[in-house]
């Protein structure tokens, strides 16, 4: 006898329960993730990096973050084509494991001092490791909330696990603002070893999910590829391209901010890395409750008035951070990361979520999101090191050219991309809502 497969406009009886699961699942892998570009710009230069030359020491330490996002394609590939082959709920549990492990084994690597060479090298090939869980994770949690959630609601609820981006990165900035007051390693181990506590927690509350309904139904009707990764690179490459260009923007947005904008004011007034790394905690809180706004809003007005929005702002704001950032003021240095985190990338974030997800159908939904998404982070990740670049030849107008760059990438991709959830998609959605509904409460059906 075949399973009931549970496909109401009302969403999943779990819907909130998943979505917030997802969200706990990604809090946790970009704890990790960012951990790791929050000790890069911090410690890791001369920590495993040593030269005369300071710049040098941070080139090789953001070259390694950079790595991390080379390898994120090839988890989204490998992620999605598992998410869409055999379910989406494994791919979460198993990138979990493996994001936790490496992260984790960071807080126990020795040093350049202590083994030399070997050192960067077995900190590379972990940041390998954390690329590839990471990559594989997003597109699995972004579907599991967003085919439970209400048809009409989805653009909220895949905002959800978005939220859990800021979260995350407002727990490793927290960590590592409390544990700069600890003595020697232990400023940029501990943050690493705590790790292993939300790990943990994540995990319990992911394994208790149920899969997605979409997916049982296309498996159950016999709808899934084969080889979903080979359908999607054949059928949905346009798919693919729009998420890169409108991701570039958002990716390098992020870690031009909180990367490398950090880098920058601590070694221009070190006495500010306290006040930064405050802020960029203070913004990513600010992003929680932004992002879910923005998700929520897309379900009101579509998803390409807010993209839009958020690019522009972009682009506006590409000199005057450097601007308010050189005047070394806590106050305006606090400002310009609530802005450029707290607002414009969150903006961003929450409008992802469901707008990725809907260039694609169900059957290759995890690979075409996670693919395209993974490709532009990839790109993203190199953002601090051509920043750095840029700086040492051009001075602070550099780093300005490149985000104001990436805006403009996003504006053009999101200009050309059409409207997933327009008046007409919202007025079809919202009558079959309302008809699960009457049905639920017991009432007759609505003539037409």
């Amino acid at each position: 006898m075949s399973q009931t497969i549970e496909r109401s406009p009302l969403g999943s009886k779990d819907r909130v329960k998943t979505a917030i699961a997802a969200a706990v699942g990604t809090s946790v892998e970009n704890y990790d993730f960012i951990a790791y570009g929050t000790a890069a710009a911090l410690y890791f230069g001369h920590v495993f990096f040593p030269s005369d030359d300071r710049v040098v020491g941070t080139l090789l330490a953001f070259a390694t973050l950079a790595v991390g996002f080379v390898m994120r394609p090839l988890g989204g590939a490998i992620g999605g084509y598992l998410g869409d082959r055999f379910g989406r709920k494994p791919v979460l549990v198993g990138a979990m494991i493996v994001m936790g492990a490496a992260t984790f084994a960071i807080g126990l690597m020795p040093t350049y001092a202590q083994i030399g060479v070997a050192a960067p090298i077995i900190l590379t090939a972990i940041r390998m490791v954390q690329g590839l869980a990471f990559g594989a994770e997003w597109g699995g949690a972004i579907t599991m909330a967003y085919e439970h959630a209400p048809w009409h609601r989805r653009g909220m609820f895949a905002a959800i696990p978005q939220s859990g981006n800021p979260l995350g990165i407002a727990l490793a900035s927290g960590v590592f603002a409390w544990s700069a007051t600890l003595e020697g390693d232990w400023q940029w181990r501990t943050p690493f070893l705590l790790s292993a506590v939300l790990v943990i927690v994540a995990l319990f509350v992911r394994s208790r999910l149920s899969e997605s309904p979409e997916f049982q139904e296309a498996q159950a009707t016999g709808k899934t590829e084969k080889n979903p990764l080979l359908a999607t690179l054949r059928d949905d490459w346009r798919g693919i391209l729009r998420v890169i260009a409108l991701r570039v923007v958002e990716s390098f947005a992020y870690y031009s901010t909180a990367t490398y904008l950090l880098n920058y004011v601590s070694e221009r007034e070190p006495d500010l890395r306290p006040t930064a790394l405050g802020a960029i905690t203070a913004a990513s809180v600010t992003a929680i409750f932004v992002t879910f706004l923005a998700g929520s809003l897309t379900d009101r007005i579509g998803r390409r008035p807010i993209y839009i929005g958020g690019c522009i702002a972009a682009a506006l704001f590409a000199f005057p951070m450097y601007l308010l950032a050189n005047e070394s003021q806590p106050f305006l240095v606090a400002t310009v990361f609530i802005v450029g985190i707290g607002l414009i990338h969150a903006a961003l974030t929450g409008t992802q979520g469901s707008l990725l997800t809907e260039q694609f159908r169900t059957a290759t939904r995890t690979s075409g999101a996670s693919l395209g998404y993974q490709i532009a982070a990839a790109l993203g990740g190199f953002a601090p090191l051509l920043a750095a670049l840029l700086v040492s030849s051009f001075g602070w107008p550099g780093a300005s050219m490149l985000y104001l760059g990436a805006a403009l990438v996003g504006l053009v991709g999101i200009l050309l991309t059409k409207e997933t959830w327009g008046r007409v998609e919202r007025e079809r959605v919202n009558a079959l809502v309302a008809e699960a509904k009457r049905e639920k409460a017991g009432l007759a059906p609505t003539r037409r």
